[in-house]
């Protein structure tokens, strides 16, 4: 058993009158505290536009571009030198993506000349009004409630968003940012009906109106996949490439800049309990399909260089591939019940999971084995991400033993904070025959067997033979349940299913926020992991 500090009940704040939630949590480095929240204008109603989840994406912007300048990719992409929290945290699965359920796939329209787009008010003038007072740079907060997605500004302490975007016919589901798109479109939106847009976040933003502009529309009317979109995902380096993840146990590959085919004509799916692919007979969108499993794919996450994808889904399997060659490498199963999220290490060596069985599932690609149980929440984990900004205090790097930090929220409206330390780990060694368990400590790698084949998906494990992890802080941080969390060099996100998003700020940054983008901007280059013992830090 990892031991963690004191029981994260003992983590007390401040409460504000009659809210009954804690200001700030503590860890052993300081204070966490609750800096300003963002959300949807109070007049909107939920009962009105059905139920959705709340998921948040980030997304910097960089300058404004000139106002005479060509559409190229310098002028409306976002600089490729700079590393954007979304990226690294939804885009390429790095990070939580906020809970996501199922979704359908589409075939492309591309915009050449006149922007043209589909259905669900996406508006096809390109001499609407524009927001001049607004320069469209800095980060920015993507969510979707009801049937609108919002757009708020991270740098300011608004309440209410910037932009909203409202859909007709269907509600956004799920949402990505790709800070390398190279012609502009580098915000997809993807729907409960299984359509799919890919849209310019800075050309949304200039623009007055509540209608998307400038739309590519993907899967218009379901016509390739009619099921729920649950998870979106930019390939890394991928030119513009895109998985679209859905309700029915599909994914679908895309390329944004390739037409779409209202028929794809991919072969009929004989064995659903079996992953196949099949290829477009066309150079047509979409260019693949994946059938991944019976059921729903809950969510979707790339290791950081977009090697490998991992899928989560109502099977209760985690499944990880190797993009290039189309290969189920290894996988696994969840304790109990369906997985619900899924998110990649910055070094691509461990893989976090949650789901019904209300445990952190954290798995290693060296071993292709569960290494621990992750025990602390109360119900369905529901988000996961590693904190890729944080360090261990007190350590000077020259130790041997890397610690991670893992955050993870759930339906019990708790955030977690884990370390996971590879020294600590107390590895149980297989059962003789007969005789009793052993353990010990140190590199798991040498007492699992790890002789398993390519493309093994291996049963849940008993609980006795998983270590368990016990949480640093455990903290009540909304009323309602908790859809997703995100990590930034100064803060901690949390995003509720209704639409609230608070934003937690790290021990040492500054009570006051100024007017300056400088929020993200200074520290987006991520920090190389730290090294040293948890002891050195542990209160």
């Amino acid at each position: 058993m990892i031991s963690s500090s004191t029981a994260a009940a003992n983590n007390n704040g401040q409460t504000p009158a009659g809210g009954g939630l804690k200001t700030y949590f503590k860890t052993p480095e300081g204070r966490y505290k609750l800096h300003y929240e963002k959300t949807h204008p109070a007049a909107l109603l939920h009962y009105a536009h059905g139920k959705t989840i709340t998921q948040v994406t980030l997304a910097q912007l960089k300058d404004k571009p000139s106002a005479t300048a060509a559409p190229t990719s310098s002028n409306l992409g976002v600089s490729s030198g700079v590393r954007s929290a979304a990226a690294r945290f939804l885009g390429t699965g790095n990070g939580s993506r906020a809970l996501s359920f199922v979704g359908g796939n589409g075939g492309s329209k591309s915009v050449s000349g006149s922007n043209r787009t589909g259905l669900y008010g996406a508006s096809t003038s390109n001499n609407l009004p524009s927001n001049s007072n607004f320069d469209a740079k800095g980060t920015y907060l993507i969510f979707n409630v009801g049937d609108t997605v919002f757009i708020s500004d991270l740098n300011s302490q608004d309440k209410d968003p910037i932009k909203s975007i409202h859909f007709s016919n269907s509600n956004p589901v799920c949402h990505a940012f790709d800070e390398d798109s190279k012609d502009g479109h580098d915000l997809l939106i993807g729907l409960a009906s299984g359509d799919v847009y890919s849209v310019s976040l800075r050309q949304q933003l200039q623009d007055v109106g509540k209608k998307l502009v400038g739309a590519q529309h993907y899967n218009k009317d379901g016509c390739v996949n009619n099921s729920r979109c649950n998870s979106i995902a930019w390939v890394p380096s991928g030119d513009g490439t895109f998985i679209v993840a859905y309700a029915d146990g599909n994914l679908y590959v895309y390329e944004k800049n390739k037409e779409g085919s209202g028929d794809p004509s991919f072969p009929i799916i004989k064995d659903q309990t079996q992953f196949s692919v099949a290829h477009a007979r066309n150079s047509k969108n979409p260019i693949a399909r994946w059938h991944i499993c019976e059921g729903s794919v809950n969510s979707i996450a790339f290791s950081r260089d977009g090697a490998y994808i991992a899928t989560v889904g109502r099977d209760g399997y985690l499944r990880i591939f190797d993009y290039k060659s189309e290969q189920l490498i290894c996988g696994g199963k969840s304790y109990y019940g369906a997985l619900l999220c899924c998110s990649w290490s910055m070094d691509g060596k461990y893989i976090l999971t949650g789901g019904e069985d209300d445990l952190v599932q954290v798995w290693s690609m060296d071993d292709r084995k569960i290494i621990a149980w992750g025990e602390g929440h109360n119900s369905w984990v529901s988000g996961v991400a590693f904190d890729s900004y944080w360090s261990a205090p007190n350590t000077d790097g020259t130790g041997e033993n890397v610690v991670y930090r893992f955050g993870s929220v759930g339906q019990d409206t708790q955030l977690l904070l884990w370390d996971l330390e590879m020294d600590e780990i107390v590895v149980p060694v297989r059962r003789p025959p007969g005789g009793s368990p052993t353990f010990s400590t140190g590199s798991q790698s040498s007492h699992w067997e790890s002789g398993c084949p390519v493309g093994t998906l291996q049963p849940a494990p008993r609980m006795r033979d998983v270590p368990k992890l016990s949480p640093l802080v455990a903290h009540r941080v909304h009323t309602e349940p908790l859809s997703g969390l995100l990590f930034t060099p100064q803060s901690i996100l949390t995003v509720c299913r209704e639409g609230q998003i608070k934003i937690w700020m790290r021990p040492g940054f500054a009570e006051s926020q100024t007017n300056s983008d400088t929020l993200l901007a200074t520290s987006l280059k991520d920090k190389p992991l730290s090294t040293g013992k948890t002891s050195s830090y542990r209160q």
